[in-house]
């Protein structure tokens, strides 16, 4: 937002006192007794118009060059300090069943955490965000990106054994964590979400909790549907090692407020800063008084005044 403004300001009382003097403060000069005195006069007005216009526009000039004129542009910069998170999601068969959410029971499991995981990934306007999907392998859906609708619009083509039908597990963290090994972010965080148990890996999950250790990559971990189905004990050590927490959702509500309470955890810091920007004006009207003086000399000095 621009505005205009003088940083003297009371240098512009100064037009007040050349405007009295104008008026009042006028030289006296011998008095000359000359026959049409009337005829004389209005000649010479005409003529000492311009000088006189002259004068005072360089005087006012300097005046407001005096003054300090600015341009002041005060604008709100906002520091973002976003999170660097890979989502990483089951998408094995298993994630074909339907009952998960109470709400519509023909939704398979898969569909219903697309939904969640869209709002999830709307609330997180400063973070840099990836996508994973697994299955019997593990493989980038996206990588690295702010461009949140490009992750959204990605999460509508992806479907149930898009990576084959098993589980992957240590391998989609693996991956994960090799997407953050170069992040210069503060924040480094996986949330890992699966229906089952690792029926696939070939990657020791030793390795892998090695690598979020050494780079500093928190793990959450989320299972959801039936608990003989998942080995919590298992996804409570991954979380545990990398400092993060193990989360069991039985159903879509639960599964949601998981989500809700992550995003609450890890929340990216958004700091505002004023800044003023000021542009020297002065350089205006006292360019257009020097020229006015000009101008003024040059005519008197014709006139032999």
């Amino acid at each position: 937002m621009s505005s205009f403004a003088f940083e003297r300001p009371l240098w512009l009382l100064l037009i007040i006192v050349v405007i009295i003097c104008a008026k009042k403060c006028r030289a006296k000069e011998s008095a000359i007794i000359f026959p049409h005195i009337n005829i004389l006069k209005k000649a010479a007005s005409k003529k000492s118009f311009l000088p006189e216009f002259l004068k005072y526009l360089a005087i006012f000039g300097v005046i407001v060059a005096l003054a300090g004129p600015v341009k002041i542009d005060r604008s709100v910069e906002v520091k973002k300090k976003g999170y660097d998170i890979v989502l990483a999601i089951d998408a094995s068969g298993s994630m074909r069943e339907s009952g998960f959410d109470p709400r519509d029971l023909a939704l398979s499991k898969f569909e219903v955490v697309k939904e969640l995981v869209k709002d999830f990934i709307k609330r997180r306007e400063n973070d840099n965000i990836a996508l994973i999907v697994f299955g019997s392998f593990a493989y980038i859906a996206s990588p690295l990106t702010f461009n949140k609708d490009v992750i959204i619009k990605l999460l509508d083509y992806l479907d149930i054994g898009i990576a084959g039908q098993k589980t992957a597990l240590n391998d989609a963290l693996f991956q994960s964590v090799s997407m953050l090994k170069n992040s210069k972010a503060k924040s480094k965080i996986v949330i890992l979400l699966t229906d089952g148990i690792d029926t696939a890996s070939k990657t020791p999950i030793d390795v892998a909790i090695k690598m979020a250790k050494k780079y500093g990559v928190k793990v959450y971990t989320i299972g959801i549907g039936a608990k003989r189905d998942i080995d919590e004990s298992y996804l409570k050590w991954i979380a545990k090692s990398t400092g993060g927490e193990y989360f069991y959702a039985k159903d879509a509500t639960t599964l949601k407020k998981v989500y809700e309470y992550i995003d609450r955890l890890e929340k990216s810091e958004i700091r505002g800063a004023h800044y003023i920007k000021k542009d020297d004006l002065y350089q205006y009207p006292l360019f257009v008084a020097v020229l006015a003086l000009l101008g003024f000399i040059y005519i008197y000095s014709k006139r032999g005044f």
